[in-house]
């Protein structure tokens, strides 16, 4: 083969690696949009008193679609985009630096974002997590992590129940729930349909508890109630064709409410009615906007769904982690602290990584200022 010949020889063999590459990375896009629900799962969707004309709504209307124009929302995102991201590194807080607590009682572990460990009388709960770089159907594009996961997913300790609250990217995360599968023995808990996603990603149909609002699961020890929730899903083109949900749990003793993400609305009053009073309340405050009213809560409309479901002590979510809103990183964080403070309600803002026992919770001492 002559100069030419191995010249042509190379780009043709360049050319098969690169079209390997592109299909190996579509391929993992593909597998992350996940599956439609199918079969009896389709089946018992289309019997969910929350399912009608081909979709999941919500208790009370949302509008979920942007009224802002393309290149308003595009000037708002070129714009002050360093006060969108902490000046300096998250402090954050590994199993190795946090000192030694009880194994009983009540306590929760913030590892970023919606990502919580409840440690409830002897069990372990872990609720929306995401280990990933970005929360994306690609591992190049979508947001990024403004810091890194306060523990290696391999050293968490033995998990009773993996918590999901909906199929969105930033609270299902496709390598995460691989990983925990092969490493964890815990079954999976999510809303209507999310479990489509999951066997698609090879997770055992047995392994798998789907629920609707106000229905229970018992799984080690633990009652588990998927209850309302305000927003939307979809992880492609389809929207709700998965439910969104809350998440009551009960211990013999303890009580702990997880919000997920939802607009504010009066099904807070009753699922503390219902469930409360809870011993702790977890709760989304951050990524809200002007344009999408509905679907995220203020750190005040936060505080008021606490205070609804009628909870002690609040732990805010949902912030620090992922930029994913036009607000200023810090700016959920300080509303929160400053609602809490005028309507008197006890608060913890823990470093991700931060254990906090429930019943005796570190002063609030506004570390993240420090690097707004």
């Amino acid at each position: 083969m002559g100069e030419a010949g191995r010249r042509w020889a190379r780009r043709l063999a360049t050319t098969a690696v690169v079209a390997a590459a592109g299909a190996w990375a579509l391929r993992d896009v593909r597998d992350a949009l996940g599956a439609p629900p199918s079969g009896t799962r389709a089946d018992r969707i289309r019997r969910s008193p929350q399912f009608r004309d081909g979709a999941f709504h919500n208790p009370v209307a949302a509008q979920v679609t942007p009224t802002e124009t393309t290149v308003q929302l595009l000037g708002k995102l070129l714009r002050d985009r360093h006060r969108r991201r902490p000046s300096a590194a998250v402090p954050l807080v590994s199993a190795d630096d946090a000192a030694p607590l009880p194994t009983g009682g009540l306590h929760v572990t913030w590892y970023g974002h919606s990502s919580a460990l409840v440690e409830i009388e002897g069990r372990r709960v872990l609720f929306d997590p995401i280990w990933s770089e970005r929360c994306s159907p690609s591992p190049r594009l979508g947001p990024r992590r403004l810091h890194p996961a306060p523990i290696p997913l391999d050293r968490l300790p033995r998990i009773d129940a993996i918590v999901i609250s909906h199929d969105h990217y930033d609270h299902l995360d496709m390598a995460t729930v691989r990983a925990l599968w092969r490493t964890q023995s815990a079954p999976f808990l999510v809303p209507l349909g999310v479990g489509a996603h999951l066997e698609r990603w090879g997770v055992p149909q047995a392994r798998i508890i789907e629920l609707d609002w106000d229905e229970t699961a018992d799984v080690a020890g633990l009652r588990l109630t998927s209850t309302a929730a305000r927003h939307f899903s979809g992880r492609g083109l389809t929207r709700n064709n998965t439910l969104w949900t809350s998440w009551v749990v009960a211990g013999p003793t303890r009580r702990v409410f997880y919000s997920g993400d939802s607009g504010y609305f009066d099904g807070y009053a009753a699922v503390g009615a219902a469930h409360g009073p809870f011993d702790v309340a977890l709760i989304q405050i951050g990524a809200y906007g002007d344009a999408w009213p509905d679907i995220h809560m203020t750190p005040e409309e936060g505080v008021t769904a606490h205070l609804d479901v009628r909870a002690d002590l609040l732990i805010p979510l949902h912030w620090g982690t992922f930029n994913l809103a036009f607000h200023d990183w810090s700016e959920p964080a300080d509303r929160v602290w400053q609602e809490a403070k005028a309507r008197g309600v006890r608060l913890a803002v823990p470093r991700p990584g931060e254990r906090v026992d429930v019943d005796d919770p570190p002063p609030v001492d506004g570390w993240w200022q420090a690097i707004a």
